[in-house]
């Protein structure tokens, strides 16, 4: 092989290229010519490694991980590499499945690598001298791209398209939120995008997303010191008439609603609907200098804030379908699904639980139906809560079971909560009848329901409206019921109800 005739073949194909694709092609092809191998060349697009020229091959990885395969460990390392057999490699990529060694060289700007230059071969090959051809030619092109202006970019269409792969994958509303911004930013070029969003208590800014330009430092003070009223009329005005852009030309008045924008500096404006006015708002994003925004850019905002919302309509919908499957439509309590959850982390001597049932409860649905049952499930499902500590979680079990699970540093701990509980109940009306056990080491969490349930019936066989403990040892006799807040006698009357406890429900978590 003559190196200096490969190495000046390329050198003349250079300066005549005319693009950054032309003079990775022409390098490739002109290498091509006395290299019995697959030559590729992947210059680094945003986060990814994309194959910019090749030669004829079984397969082409178009765009590549920064950092996977042989190629991303060359353009991270800024280090060549020498693969006598990629067999051995567990960085490498197949590309065909005869290859047997490989050379990858780093292309660099300003000392930089900004791409790689990647040889394969499938026969045997003087890998040494290739090194040294491969990476003078690499010198050579990494030259021409810089006089070029560097890899070419994503065009904004593809930016779209990346960017919206990250509103679907956004966990929440805030996230999905930085990302549109960061889109709006990144697609259309200008300073600053923030969002005005219809809120129940009046349009809101979104939060900060990081650390805001001089600009959207200036934007934000004066749309916040502006009052509702200029926001109000900013979505107003974009879900009336649609998009608009162009913001402060010379000798032609703004509307009104711009003014605050129009006092922080801003000079550009691209102004799209987000969502509905209802539930949405608006997309401002705007710029200090005077641009003129061509339709393309408009329409390429108009798509990102359809798709921004489309996938934040979506994640609002997941969230409220998560809360339905793990909340009592009524109570708003977490009930059998968490509940199940929470039971797997119980702690043994640590961990109560504090089984409840509504005394007589069925009357109250025979007497006055079941919007009235309804309503006093709530007003005590809301007692129970504010008797509750920090930290206690209260669920809803059954129609009218409940159990709060606690956390305390001993058993009469516990029983002095359930009292509160009783206590709470009765200042709504009712009376509940309460069981606790605390967990022991040797048993399941389903035991110790089972013994906070036999707990709550003997309160409902004592007259009801009281607090009882289960030991952990089942042999053990179970202790005095305590009726909260007074010194009745097990098996007394409570009010308005009896001493027969038929017509109650099963056992809290029975079946």
């Amino acid at each position: 092989m003559d190196q200096q005739r490969v190495i000046r073949d390329v050198a003349v194909r250079l300066p005549v290229a005319t693009t950054v694709r032309a003079a990775c092609q022409g390098a490739v092809n002109a290498l091509g010519e006395y290299a019995p191998a697959t030559i590729s060349v992947l210059l680094q697009v945003s986060d990814r490694l994309r194959c910019i020229a090749a030669t004829g091959s079984w397969q082409v990885f178009s765009t590549v991980p920064s950092k996977s395969g042989i190629v991303g460990r060359v353009h991270a390392s800024g280090l060549p590499a020498v693969v006598p057999s990629v067999a051995a490699d567990p960085d490498y990529l197949p590309i065909r499945p005869d290859v047997r060694s490989e050379i990858c060289v780093p292309i660099l700007s300003a000392g930089r690598p900004i791409g790689v230059l990647d040889l394969q071969w499938n026969e045997p090959a003087d890998l040494e001298q290739w090194r040294d051809v491969a990476e003078r030619i690499a010198g050579l092109l990494g030259s021409r791209i810089a006089m070029l202006g560097g890899p070419p970019a994503e065009s904004r269409s593809e930016k779209l398209l990346r960017h919206a792969a990250a509103f679907a994958a956004a966990p929440t509303e805030r996230d999905l939120t930085v990302a549109a911004l960061v889109a709006a930013r990144d697609v259309s070029g200008l300073d600053v995008a923030v969002l005005i969003a219809t809120r129940p208590d009046g349009p809101q800014l979104n939060r900060r997303t990081g650390t805001p330009s001089p600009l959207e430092t200036r934007v934000r003070a004066e749309l916040d010191s502006a009052g509702p009223a200029p926001l109000r009329q900013l979505i107003s005005h974009a879900h009336r008439y649609g998009a608009s852009y162009t913001l402060g030309e010379p000798g032609h008045p703004a509307v009104g609603a711009h003014r605050p924008l129009i006092d922080a500096g801003v000079r550009t404006l691209v102004a799209v609907p987000f969502g509905t006015p209802e539930s949405g708002g608006v997309l401002l994003v705007a710029d200090e200098e005077l641009i003129r925004p061509d339709p393309t850019t408009v329409n390429l905002m108009e798509l990102l804030a359809a798709q921004a919302w489309t996938c934040l309509d979506r994640l609002r919908t997941l969230i409220r379908l998560r809360e339905q499957a793990s909340s009592d439509p009524l109570t708003g309590l977490p009930h059998t699904g968490p509940f199940g959850r929470r039971m797997r982390r119980t702690t043994p001597g640590r961990t109560a639980l504090l089984a409840i049932d509504v005394d007589n409860f069925k009357e109250v649905n025979d007497t006055f139906g079941h919007q009235a049952g309804d309503r006093v499930l709530v007003g005590l499902a809301r007692a129970l809560e504010g008797a509750l500590r920090a930290g206690d979680e209260l669920y809803r079990t059954g129609g009218d079971e409940f159990v709060a699970v606690i956390d305390v540093a001993r058993a009469d701990e516990a029983v002095r909560i359930a009292e509160r509980l009783v206590g709470a109940a009765r200042q709504t009306g009712r009376t509940i009848s309460v069981g606790v056990a605390l967990a022991d080491g040797d048993e399941s969490p389903q035991e110790t329901l089972r013994r906070a349930d036999e707990a709550l019936y003997t309160v409902k066989r004592n007259g009801r409206d009281g607090v009882a403990l289960t030991p952990a040892t089942p042999d053990a006799p179970l202790p005095r019921q305590r009726a909260a807040g007074d010194d009745q006698e097990p098996g007394g009357k409570e009010p308005g109800g009896d001493n027969d406890p038929a017509g109650d429900k099963e056992p809290v978590g029975g079946g």
